[in-house]
C-alpha cells in the first residue's frame, strides 16, 4: 500500500475552508468516483472518502488543509500521478478562494473645459 500526505496552510479561516473543502469533495465524487462524508466540527471539519482501491481523509482547519489517503496495491503504481492530480485540484481552489476580489477601474475624469 502506498499513502500520500498533503499540507497547505491557508489564510482563510474554517468558513472559507469548509468551502474549499466541499467543493473538493464535490470534485472528487463527480471526476473520480470516490463516496466523501462530510462532518462539521466547531473547530475542524472531516471529508471521508473512498472508492475501490483508495481511502482517506481531508482534515480542514482555519489554518489548514491536511489530507491522508492510502492507495491499494494496484493504484500504489500510480502514486505520483494521483498525489500531483490532488495537488492541483487543492491548489487550484485555494487559489480562487485567496485571489483578491478585482476592483473596477474608477470612471476617468474628463479635464474641465476651458
Amino acid at each position: 500500500m502506498a499513502d500520500i500526505h498533503i499540507e497547505r496552510t491557508h489564510s482563510l479561516g474554517l468558513l472559507e475552508a469548509r468551502k474549499v473543502a466541499f467543493q473538493w469533495a464535490e470534485m472528487a465524487e463527480e471526476k473520480f468516483d470516490m463516496e466523501c462524508t462530510y462532518e462539521e466540527g466547531e473547530t475542524a471539519d472531516l471529508v471521508s472518502f473512498t472508492r475501490s482501491g483508495v481511502s482517506g481523509e481531508l482534515k480542514v482547519t482555519a489554518d489548514l488543509l491536511e489530507l491522508d489517503a492510502k492507495l491499494g496495491f494496484l493504484l500504489g503504481a500510480f502514486k505520483d500521478k494521483i498525489e500531483g492530480e490532488i495537488v492541483k485540484n487543492l491548489d487550484t481552489l485555494l487559489a480562487k478562494k485567496s485571489a483578491p476580489a478585482k476592483k473596477t477601474p474608477a470612471a476617468k475624469k474628463k479635464p474641465a473645459a476651458k
